[in-house]
């Protein structure tokens, strides 16, 4: 099995992105929302974009794996999923413009999300 390698890696780096929003709350005593600080605006969201698309690429993964796909492509899609979530959580926690590693970190999630939507249809 290859897709529970990359959950963990994955779900490895999510307690990070949690941290960094509980201690901006800690910090700011912002319990609720982001109070219109930027930078705990910013870490809930590079939280929030984690948690509202690694899931489904990870589903589609596990389905794609289950339908016997190259074990090649599946380490691709993780690594790929991987580079793509880091590529965000920087752009994003830098700026919350446009930035090169946000771009590049959602133009792959979504990539990656239609890639397996299509290879699993």
């Amino acid at each position: 099995m290859i897709t529970p390698i990359y959950a963990a890696l994955l779900t490895l780096l999510l307690p990070v992105l949690l941290l960094r929003v509980v201690r901006l709350r800690w910090v700011t005593k912002i319990g609720i929302g982001d109070g219109g600080h930027s930078g705990l605006t910013k870490a809930i969201r590079v939280h929030a974009n984690f948690v509202e698309t690694v899931p489904w690429v990870l589903i589609l993964m596990m389905l794609q794996e289950q339908m016997h796909a190259n074990p090649l492509w599946l380490h691709f899609y993780g690594s790929a999923l991987i580079l793509a979530r880091l590529a965000h959580a920087w752009g994003l926690s830098h700026s919350a413009g446009t930035t090169p590693g946000r771009a590049i970190g959602i133009l792959l999630t979504l990539i990656l999300m239609i890639a397996g939507a299509v290879n699993c249809l």
